[in-house]
């Protein structure tokens, strides 16, 4: 049975571009000021999808205090997402912190693609729960917390990098990114971050520090593992997962035969 026969008959999971946006030490902020930083992030997300041209109205939005989960409408643009969605908020940012005497509102954004249903508590699908661990990854408050002149660290999942930001659309820079392995509780995958205003040289080392080297790839595929990155009728609910969670188990790869689509 394929996992598409086991969605329940009200469920019709569709492909959809998902987005996680989180505050940076939003818990050191006092209730007031939460309150305020509050207001400045949605009107902040608001702003940069008008200015993009982006339906904000049509988003579906969990908001979770410091941060904003969203599914896009079908259709979206991928790369208007990656590239004039991210100028225009890491702009907006900047206007928004130059301020006086006001709260500076520091961002991590994550961004993916892949299958979304609508569920009880929000939203199921290995794409929701993927956005979650992307936007908690070691190596993207590593990068946020070495850069301290930065406003927003992004991270791209590997299949956007690859299907998009390697495509070479204007406004997308595939040397700007630097690969990340990520591994948060059961997730395991691939992510590119970069920082809007900052050079790869400049995230490499943060990003390294935390990560480590990369999972070698050399030797006979009869010999390694390759991470999958799926989630088994999982529900993103906040930042944890209810439902039977199967993320980032290791895969053998068959030694001998043709090649088939997985």
């Amino acid at each position: 049975m394929n996992e598409s026969s086991s969605w329940p008959r009200d469920v019709i999971p569709h492909r959809r571009l998902c987005l996680a946006a989180d505050m940076e030490q939003y818990s050191r902020l006092d209730t007031r000021t939460q309150s305020a930083v509050q207001a400045d992030l949605v009107r902040l997300l608001e702003e940069t999808a008008k200015l993009t041209g982006l339906d904000r109205a049509a988003w579906a939005r969990q908001p979770q205090g410091d941060q904003e989960f969203a599914v896009l409408p079908e259709g979206t643009p991928e790369a208007t997402v990656l590239g004039p969605f991210v100028h225009h908020l890491a702009v907006r940012l900047g206007i928004l912190n130059a301020r006086p005497a006001a709260p500076r509102v520091r961002l991590r954004l994550a961004i993916d693609t892949g299958v979304v249903a609508d569920a009880a508590l929000g939203h199921a699908g290995p794409a929701p729960v993927a956005v979650a661990r992307y936007v908690n990854a070691p190596q993207l408050k590593a990068a946020l917390a070495a850069l301290t002149s930065a406003d927003l660290a992004v991270i791209v999942s590997d299949r956007l990098y690859q299907d998009v930001v390697r495509l070479g659309h204007p406004g997308l820079e595939p040397a700007q990114y630097v690969q990340a392995h990520v591994r948060v509780k059961e997730f395991g995958g691939y992510g590119w971050i970069r920082v809007p205003g900052h050079g790869p040289d400049e995230v490499r080392p943060s990003v390294e520090v935390v990560g480590g080297s990369l999972p070698s790839l050399d030797g006979p595929v009869s010999s390694r593992t390759v991470l999958s990155q799926y989630v088994h009728q999982g529900a993103a609910v906040g930042r944890d997962v209810s439902g039977g969670l199967n993320v980032g188990l290791p895969v053998i790869p068959p030694s001998v035969g043709p090649w088939r689509d997985w």
